[in-house]
């Protein structure tokens, strides 16, 4: 099935120039150029990925991303940004954006930066693999339960909202008990990327992954640093 992109974007010369490469991978493109209109095209589900500038009139990229997952809405987002302090670009990734980019870039790296996001959202939805009769893949560890089918996880028994990374991240970890990774297998893992410059977004989205599931993100139940190295699972008990 063709892949549907949103650009939200409120130049429409460049919107258009980032449709018109994407098409020509073959992906379907739809662009908005306020920040209202995208919220409410990003929030409806129709979408695979969010290609979403920042500065936005009527409504910014980043209020944009946080409303989209404080509403549980988990589709991919790869922010687009003309701000170049990591500061900013830190505070996207917090608030629940995957990637960015920042402004000027290159539209093979765009292009390669959808792929590959697209890549490993294929990859990690489920195919299921039973673990009984009939079933799809779910992973019990102590109070977490992680339901692959549906990309739902809860801790206790209460819903957990993880975004797309998050929980792509969990299930790496979950289903590897006591590996350790570092943050470039991390990056090669769930992102697809190797480039040691985002290598502080792994831990950005570790720490929001903490933050859901831990008791205690000071001193973690389940995912656990490694001196050193990087992070692992907890050894299943």
């Amino acid at each position: 099935m063709e892949k549907r992109i949103l650009v939200v974007e409120d130049q429409s010369d460049i919107a258009e120039l980032i449709a018109m490469h994407l098409r020509d991978l073959a992906l379907q493109v739809d662009c908005v150029h306020d920040g209202a209109a995208g919220y409410e095209a990003a929030s409806s589900g129709r979408y695979d990925l969010v290609v979403l500038d920042v500065m936005l009139p009527s409504r910014d990229g980043l209020d944009i991303v946080r409303a989209l997952r404080m509403n549980r809405v988990a589709t991919p987002v790869l922010m687009l940004t003309a701000r170049s302090t990591e500061l900013d670009r830190v505070l996207g990734l917090e608030l629940g954006a995957d990637d960015y980019l920042t402004k000027p870039f290159s539209i093979p790296e765009l292009q390669a930066r959808v792929k590959a996001m697209l890549r490993r959202l294929e990859m990690h939805t489920p195919t299921a693999q039973p673990t009984t009769e009939g079933g799809a893949e779910q992973i019990d560890f102590d109070e977490l339960q992680i339901d692959c089918a549906s990309r739902e996880v809860r801790l206790a028994g209460r819903p957990v909202a993880l975004t797309a990374k998050e929980f792509d991240l969990l299930v790496h970890f979950a289903r590897n008990p006591g590996r350790a990774f570092t943050r470039l297998q991390l990056l090669d893992a769930v992102w697809g990327t190797t480039f040691e410059g985002y290598e502080h977004t792994v831990n950005t989205h570790i720490n929001r992954l903490r933050g859901k599931i831990e008791a205690d993100p000071a001193r973690p139940r389940y995912v656990l640093t490694v001196r050193g190295v990087g992070y692992r699972f907890a050894n299943r008990s």
